[in-house]
């Protein structure tokens, strides 16, 4: 009895009917391919999200470079704040972000780089010194002697919006600006003599 059922069976699958029958076939389709369809939309949405976000940052770390350049009274603490403040507003942060800003001079009789100041706001990064900044010639211009430059620097943590595969980065952006109206931009008091 089992064995007739068997060969039965076998009779069955050897005819194919069972290949020839078209009924559900969208539904099964369906099932398979809706979720890889909506995975691919959600990841190329998070891929656009992230190069959105990745241009907002920049140009707000050029606004910053901008605004800094144009000054020609020394900065502050509270400047610096309300520069922050704006890069998070500008870049569309949620708090997690940081900035960094360097006054750097060049000597080219000991071709290398002088960091002026260097202060920080938000919670990711330390203030440059000296010896981070001296062997910078494959970051920063070419400049003449004694020629100063603003480095503005912006971090901030970029999470996808949905869990798709790209993991969360860290955005980093390295702007530098030459001071426009001023020889230098000072913090907090100028030098006599600059």
């Amino acid at each position: 009895m089992l064995y007739q059922r068997f060969k039965v069976t076998l009779k069955y699958i050897a005819r194919a009917d069972f290949m020839r029958r078209e009924d559900g076939v969208i539904a099964l389709e369906a099932m398979i391919i809706l979720p890889a369809m909506f995975w691919a939309f959600l990841t190329m949405f998070s891929i656009f999200h992230s190069f959105r976000t990745h241009g907002l940052t920049q140009r707000a770390a050029y606004s910053l470079g901008d605004a800094i350049s144009r000054e020609t009274v020394p900065i502050d603490g509270e400047y610096l704040t309300g520069l922050h403040q704006l890069f998070e507003y500008l870049s569309n942060s949620q708090g997690d972000s940081t900035i960094r800003v360097t006054s750097i001079l060049y000597d080219q009789s000991e071709d290398r780089y002088y960091r002026d100041w260097s202060q920080t706001r938000g919670g990711g990064a330390l203030p440059l010194s000296n010896s981070d900044v001296e062997n910078w010639h494959n970051v920063l211009p070419v400049m003449p002697d004694r020629e100063r430059v603003i480095v503005v620097e912006t971090f901030t943590t970029y999470e996808a919006p949905f869990k798709t595969g790209l993991e969360e980065r860290e955005i980093r952006n390295f702007v530098f600006t030459r001071p426009r109206y001023a020889p230098r931009v000072c913090w907090e008091t100028c030098p006599d003599g600059t």
